[in-house]
C-alpha cells in the first residue's frame, strides 16, 4: 500500500511541473504581447509629426501671441511622449509694430506629416494645401490619438484657430482674423479665421480643414459658441 500511494505521489509531479511550464509559458507570451504594444505605440508616437490639440488655451483665442501656440503644440507633443522635436501652430499673423506677418504654411516645416497612428497627413506643404491631403476627421487625430468631436457630435468642437486662407497664408480683410496676433480673449468683438476639422459643416468653404469661416469674437464661450474650443493644428518642423 506504501508502495502504492508513493508510486501515486511520483506520477503526480510531471502533472505539476507540467502545469507551472504551461503557466510560465503563458506568463511569457503576455509580457511579449505587452511589450510588442508597447512598442507599437511608442515607435508611432516617435512618428507623430502632427496632431489637434486635445485642449486649447482656456482663454479663448488670447493664446500669447503666435509663440504660446507653439508652447501649447509643445507641451502637449512632450507629454506624448514627442517632445524630442520642434513643433509650431499652425498660424498666420498680421505684420504689427514693425515686424512682418507670418503666413501659417511657412512655419510647420517641409513634411511629410503623420498622426498619432502613423498615418501619413500630407508629403510636403504643397500636398497639405492640395485636395489630396489626408486631413479628416478619422485621420486628424489629437496628441493622444483620438478624434475630436465634429457635426454630429455633443459638443460639436470642430473649428480649429488657423488665421489662414485656404493657400495657409494670412486671411486677407480690413477686419481682425487673428484676434489681434492671438492676443485677444474680447468678447464680441474681433475675430478668427477657423478651419473643420471634420471638414463638415453649413456654407461653400464649410468643407476647408484650414479656412471655414470666422469666430464670432475672441473670447472662450464665443469660440464654443462658433462651433469650437480653441483647439489648434501642430505640426513637427523637424
Amino acid at each position: 500500500m506504501i508502495a502504492a500511494l508513493g508510486q501515486r505521489s511520483i506520477n503526480a509531479t510531471p502533472s505539476k511541473e507540467n502545469s507551472m511550464v504551461k503557466w510560465i509559458s503563458v506568463a511569457i507570451v503576455v509580457m511579449v504581447m505587452a511589450a510588442t504594444v508597447s512598442f507599437q505605440v511608442s515607435a508611432q508616437q516617435n512618428q507623430m509629426s502632427f496632431f489637434v490639440t486635445s485642449a486649447g488655451s482656456g482663454n479663448g483665442a488670447n493664446l500669447g501671441g503666435v509663440a504660446g501656440g507653439d508652447k501649447i503644440c509643445q507641451t502637449l507633443a512632450a507629454g506624448a511622449g514627442a517632445g524630442a522635436k520642434t513643433w509650431h501652430a499652425y498660424l498666420s499673423t498680421k505684420g504689427a509694430d514693425g515686424k512682418p506677418g507670418v503666413n501659417a504654411k511657412d512655419r510647420i516645416g517641409n513634411g511629410p506629416w503623420y498622426n498619432a497612428k502613423g498615418v501619413m497627413i500630407a508629403k510636403s506643404v504643397a500636398d497639405l494645401h492640395s485636395d489630396s491631403n489626408n486631413l479628416k476627421k478619422d485621420t486628424a487625430l489629437t496628441e493622444k490619438g483620438t478624434v475630436v468631436n465634429g457635426v454630429g457630435d455633443t459638443p460639436n468642437q470642430h473649428d480649429i484657430l488657423t488665421g489662414s486662407q485656404a493657400d495657409g497664408t494670412l486671411q486677407p480683410g480690413d477686419g481682425d482674423t487673428t484676434c489681434n496676433n492671438w492676443t485677444s480673449n474680447s468678447d464680441g468683438s474681433g475675430s478668427a479665421q477657423l478651419g473643420h476639422v471634420d471638414r463638415m459643416g453649413r456654407g461653400a468653404t464649410a468643407s476647408s480643414w484650414n479656412s471655414a469661416h470666422p469666430s464670432r469674437g475672441c473670447s472662450q464661450p464665443n469660440l464654443i459658441a462658433t462651433g469650437g474650443n480653441g483647439y489648434l493644428y501642430c505640426f513637427a518642423t523637424n
